[in-house]
């Protein structure tokens, strides 16, 4: 079974040799002055190129980064050293690119006024709170590159690729938030960035595993060396676990948000003409967003009708539409 979907997912007419991967893949290899010449600069210009649409919230501008961004070539480079279990210095050209991008997002960040609020910005704030969805996504994207890469037939999906597994971007706001000195947003976006990286060594390694490639040294053909899966396994269980973490944290966040809703429409019946607009979690903190013709109604109402329902130490907001806004400290 598993070598009639291999057939069908790689038919052998179709798969691109060894010496065709490497060429593109390893950095290492063939004219590498030609090569890190031209990774180095179109690493460097996706890097402004990013920083500049994500400080301008232009997701436009984001895009055209992902599509020049060259970083996947050294990512896939591991996957294609591991399964071949040699060493290509693909690991010490994706840990220094990363270093530059995020330096690049820190120096551009300067620009931003000491009043900025990072969440605000989409671009940011879509990129600092991942969960497993996002991995899930990834490592199907990772997948999809990887058949892409060793197929000769399907090499025009690579920029689609290159779009929804994105790599410079979250790097860019990791330096954004570096340099504004939000920490907990940079690791958020760091992990995104991390888990991106698992799903494309994921994917080429089970891609390139199965087309059958022997390593250059004595050992199981196609298979990756015991370091490179246990490698692969503490890579998974960094990314897997801030991800659970995150998403369980976002479901209670939601239960949350349900029960203060549910409160606030208690809250304001008694008051003609006011309503909730909605509650949404910004930095862990619930904000209730009403609509009243006149004075708010006393918040002690609020207080209680959410007692028990949300915890103590989370903090909750109310926010009108007559510019009233009142914090609930209990």
């Amino acid at each position: 079974m598993l070598s009639t979907l291999r057939a069908r997912v790689l038919p052998a007419a179709q798969r691109r040799s060894l010496d065709e991967l490497a060429q593109d893949l390893d950095l290492s290899s063939g004219d590498t002055g030609a090569k890190h010449s031209a990774f180095w600069t179109m690493l460097v210009l996706s890097a402004v190129i990013a920083a500049g649409g994500v400080l301008t919230d232009s997701t436009a501008t984001v895009i055209g980064a992902m599509i020049i961004a060259p970083l996947s070539t050294p990512i896939m480079g591991i996957a294609l050293g591991s399964v071949q279990r040699r060493r290509t210095g693909s690991a010490l050209v994706v840990l220094l690119a990363g270093l530059l991008v995020i330096a690049v997002g820190a120096l551009m960040s300067q620009v931003l006024p000491g009043d900025y609020d990072l969440l605000s910005n989409s671009q940011i704030a879509g990129r600092t709170s991942p969960d497993l969805m996002d991995l899930i996504a990834a490592l199907a994207t990772g997948l999809a590159g990887a058949v892409a890469l060793a197929r000769r037939d399907v090499g025009a999906v690579l920029p689609g690729v290159a779009i929804a597994i994105s790599l410079v971007p979250p790097l860019v706001v990791v330096g954004v938030c570096l340099g504004s000195l939000a920490g907990w947003p940079a690791l958020g976006a760091l992990v995104l960035f991390v888990s991106n990286l698992f799903a494309l060594v994921f994917g080429g390694m089970v891609v390139f595993a199965t087309l059958g490639h022997s390593p250059l040294r004595r050992g199981a053909p196609g298979r990756p060396a015991r370091s490179a899966y246990a490698a692969m396994a503490a890579l998974f269980v960094a990314v897997f676990v801030p991800l659970a973490a995150n998403t369980a944290l976002t479901l209670v966040l939601e239960v949350w948000t349900g029960r203060v809703e549910d409160a606030a429409r208690q809250w304001l019946a008694d008051d003609p003409g006011a309503s909730v607009t909605g509650v949404d979690a910004v930095s862990r903190t619930l904000h209730v967003h009403v609509r009243v013709p006149g004075d708010l109604p006393p918040v002690e109402g609020l207080l209680d009708l959410i007692e028990g329902q949300v915890p103590d130490g989370v903090p909750v907001v109310v926010d009108a539409t007559r510019g009233v806004r009142v914090e609930l400290r209990r």
